[in-house]
């Protein structure tokens, strides 16, 4: 998929996604040596946007699993359809296999072991599943493959990158981590802030990038029930052109404190903090 970590950069870069030597080489390294990489980070440091710019630097598919409590094997890997299967045996007297693959319906985990072509399969926000789908996960993330009781085991045709994401609200099972490459994603230095802001919203002055990246920084350096995220900075600098602000005064962000902080007690502490 890649020639280099210094690959990895350029064309992550082209795909609206600049990423340092870490994340590089971790990507690099995950196709290089067929392994899952795990992206661990507060929310909205960019893991999710890592898969998908992955995914549109190799014109590969993507292929995303959202993970939440209850999530189950049937929404996550198969399940058989069970209407038409009722219906097979309502208009047939025979004994019909109803377990075939006329009656499978595919989940995100099995499409991508079954794709053909270059797939992502993202697995995101781990941390918000039951223990339960890690089980799952083992033998799909050793060996690439899932076993159906009633098909057998079904190979990778072609195996697909998988990135794993996590806000490491709860601590993951060893077994899982084992199978996969690690990669930790902090929130970015002001410097680099200011560049993804100037890539993502190429018509806002450097000077202003600047002042909405050190204030962003700031407020994560206070005791805040939810910082910030990348996506949010990107969203205060698209909200300052709309509305023809051209300075980030205090003013102006008071008028706009809405776009990044999304709890009151977080705009009472920031108000307070920055003076406003």
């Amino acid at each position: 998929m890649f020639d280099s970590p210094a690959d990895v950069s350029v064309r992550l870069a082209a795909a609206s996604y600049l990423s340092g030597d870490s994340i590089a080489t971790s990507v690099y390294l995950a196709a290089a040596l067929g392994k899952p990489l795990l992206a661990e980070g507060p929310a909205g440091v960019g893991k999710t946007q890592l898969a998908k710019a992955v995914a549109e630097a190799t014109g590969a598919t993507l292929i995303r699993l959202q993970c939440y409590e209850g999530l189950d094997e049937a929404r996550a890997l198969y399940e058989w359809n069970y209407k038409k299967q009722l219906l097979r045996i309502q208009a047939t007297s025979t004994d019909e296999d109803i377990f075939g693959e006329e009656f499978l319906l595919e989940r995100p985990l099995l499409k991508a072991i079954r794709a053909s072509g270059p797939t992502v399969l993202l697995i995101d926000e781990m941390d918000k599943a039951d223990v339960e789908v890690e089980g799952l996960l083992l033998e799909l993330l050793s060996d690439f493959q899932v076993t159906i009781p009633e098909l057998g085991t079904i190979a990778a045709v072609s195996r697909p990158y998988v990135v794993l994401t996590s806000n490491a609200t709860r601590e993951l099972s060893e077994a899982l981590k084992r199978r996969c490459l690690y990669l930790h994603i902090a929130y970015p230095t002001p410097e680099r802030e200011r560049d993804i802001v100037l890539s993502q919203v190429p018509s806002i002055r450097a000077d202003l990038a600047e002042q909405l990246a050190r204030t962003v920084a700031t407020l994560r350096a206070l005791e805040l029930k939810k910082a910030p995220s990348v996506a949010e900075t990107v969203d205060w600098a698209r909200t300052l052109l709309a509305l023809g602000r051209d300075e980030l005064d205090e003013e102006t962000v008071s008028a706009t404190l809405g776009v990044v902080l999304k709890h009151n007690s977080d705009h009472v502490r920031a108000v307070k903090e920055l003076g406003l």
